[in-house]
């Protein structure tokens, strides 16, 4: 399949291919009607056969060519499977779309420190799966890690200790680089609330800025209701990246663990 491509990916043969598309033609007269020199346009055509595309025939002192089928409709199923892979994926293409525009947005805005405190933000989620089960995605470790990273992430430290005092961490990369956030938990109370801070730390242990989380626990038709209501404080002005990508961010995190506690529950 590559080879077609890259046969098809030449200015100069994709006009052969649309002629013998009408009719099989002599090199002589594909010459001619593309402008090229004999000696280019057998050049091309040899390419063209080496890919299957075009078959020659030779009539004594002619070399006629006629376009295959077949490879092009091989290629035309690949383009359709990866127009359709795209075409369901439309969404990730439009968060990164939010996600630019926010950073554009909040860039405007970041003039000093401090230009963010006090922003706030809510989600709701219903869960399928009892209390219990989704306090148990928040509260221990390997459970948490399943779920709590956007796509492309991949967590290499998480932890929430249930107990006002215990540590919260949410440690992880991507190809671009390592992020680390850590802070304390205010209050617990098992299974209904949970409440900590997260400072989103540089590589040298500054503060970008820290959220103030604050999490309910609701028993709900078919589950659980999920609250949650995040405040930030300590805004620097290089936290633009972290801070516009919060409301997507967190969206695709309550996401990915709604999808696992509901492919528990099946």
């Amino acid at each position: 399949m590559e080879q077609i491509a890259a046969a098809l990916g030449d200015g100069a043969r994709w006009r052969l291919v649309e002629l013998l598309a009408e009719r099989p033609r002599s090199v002589g007269e594909l010459a001619e009607l593309t402008g090229l020199r004999q000696p280019q346009t057998t050049k091309h055509l040899q390419t063209l056969a080496r890919a299957g595309l075009v078959t020659v025939f030779p009539l004594g002192q002619r070399r006629v060519y006629a376009v295959e089928a077949g490879p092009l409709k091989d290629l035309e199923g690949r383009l359709r499977t990866l127009i359709t892979t795209i075409e369901a994926n439309a969404g990730e293409r439009d968060v990164l779309a939010r996600y630019q525009a926010a950073i554009g947005a909040d860039t405007e805005a970041a003039k000093e420190d401090r230009w963010a405190d006090g922003r706030a933000f809510s989600f709701d989620r219903l869960l399928a799966a009892p209390r219990d089960d989704v306090w148990r995605h928040w509260t221990e470790p390997a459970l948490l890690a399943s779920w709590w990273a956007p796509p492309s992430m991949t967590v290499t430290d998480c932890v929430i200790e249930p107990w006002a005092g215990g540590r919260a961490v949410l440690d992880y990369r991507d190809a671009e680089g390592r992020y680390r956030s850590a802070g304390k938990v205010r209050a617990a109370a098992e299974p209904e609330h949970l409440e900590f801070d997260l400072s989103v730390l540089t590589a040298e242990g500054d503060t970008f800025f820290t959220g103030h989380y604050d999490l309910k626990f609701t028993e709900a038709p078919g589950g659980t209701r999920l609250r949650l209501d995040l405040r930030i404080t300590e805004t620097t002005v290089d936290a633009v990246p972290f801070i516009a990508g919060i409301e997507t961010g967190w969206g695709q995190v309550l996401d990915n663990l709604a999808t696992r506690l509901t492919k528990e529950k099946d």
